[in-house]
This record gives C-alpha cells, structure tokens and sequence, in this order.
C-alpha cells in the first residue's frame, strides 16, 4: 500500500494535506462532493495537529477492498494526548475556545473513524473514506 506523508508543523503544512488528499480522492474518481469531505476531515485533523501537539503528520494511504476502493487519512501526533474522549467527541466541546466541530465533524464526514489517545502518550486518528 503506497502512502504520503506530509510532516504537519505550520499553517501551510494544513494546506498541504489537505490539497494532497484531495488530489488523492480525484485520482481515484471519488465524487467531487467526497473530496471535498476527505479534504475538510484532513483541515480538521491538521489542526488540532498544530493546535495541541504543534507537530505531527497526516498519512494518506489508499485501501483497495476489492471494490470498491477507499482513502485512509491517518492523522498522528506526540503530543499532551486526549485526557478525556468521551467529551472530546462530543459536539460542541472545546477546550480551545472553538466551536467544537473537530473530531465530533471528522467522524460525520468519513465512513469510518478510529482514535487512540492517551494523556502524555500523543494522538492516533485513522478516517476511511469509500468510494462509493
């Protein structure tokens, strides 16, 4: 399985993955509405990078299940960690003054959502999206 890696330390670096993943999804024919989606998970995922870890990396990798075939963004960090999920998931929490769309948005937007977080020990989000 081919991936890319894209170091996230700076605002650009958001751009960067983000564009990446939407190369990735038009090259493999998903819809433009789904790219879109897999591009605006990554923003997300981005930025809470620089926001509680101030670096990390997105890994866009494709999945081939027979067919039909889907991106994965895998989205890690060594940072403070989540000392609570559940609340994090929960829309509307912030503990950075935002709206608190991030993971709770991340997780409507792609099919699949997984996270492992542990305080002191950093963050690892893995969102799949299918083509459909």
């Amino acid at each position: 399985m081919d991936e890319t890696r894209i170091a996230i330390r700076v605002d650009m670096d958001v751009v960067a993955a983000r564009q990446s993943g939407r190369a990735l999804a038009v090259e493999l024919g998903f819809s433009n509405t789904d790219a879109t989606l897999i591009a605006t998970a990554i923003s997300e995922l981005a930025r809470n990078i620089i926001l509680y870890a101030k670096e990390g990396e997105i890994i866009l990798s494709v999945l081939h299940k027979s067919e039909p075939c889907g991106i994965v963004v895998t989205a890690r960090d060594k940072g403070p960690g989540i000392s609570n999920l559940e609340q994090a998931m929960r829309l509307g929490y912030s503990t950075s003054g935002s709206l608190g769309m991030g993971l709770p948005g991340v997780s409507r937007l792609m099919d699949e959502f997984k996270i492992d977080s542990r305080p002191g020990n950093g963050t690892i989000v893995t969102v799949k999206k299918w083509k459909r």
